[in-house]
């Protein structure tokens, strides 16, 4: 499984990048057939807005891809929101294809 992270921007801190790491680590524990996963960290910076922290995540497989996107206040908020969103894409289309 081939892992990208990749920030847009800003520069992460090493605490962000290593709970991004443990979370795409357990990828492989609903789908094994899993060929790359792009994480995208981005910082909306709009003039009269909030910044906003966006969390982007695609996840290859063979013949499929998943993608999701999520923003919020924090990166750690929005890329596990993205996460979950994500797991249970995976989830679903692997119970279609077991039927």
């Amino acid at each position: 499984m081939n892992v990208q992270i990749q920030t847009v921007r800003f520069d992460a801190d090493a605490k962000l990048i290593d709970h991004v790491n443990k979370r795409v680590q357990k990828l492989s524990t609903f789908y094994d057939k899993i060929v790359q996963v792009e994480i995208f960290l981005k910082l909306d910076q709009l003039a009269h807005h909030v910044k906003d922290k966006i969390a982007e995540i695609r996840v290859n497989v063979p013949r499929h891809s998943f993608f999701v996107k999520h923003e919020s206040k924090s990166f750690e908020e929005s890329f596990d929101l993205a996460f979950d969103s994500l797991v249970n894409q995976i989830k679903r289309k692997k119970e279609k294809n077991l039927h």
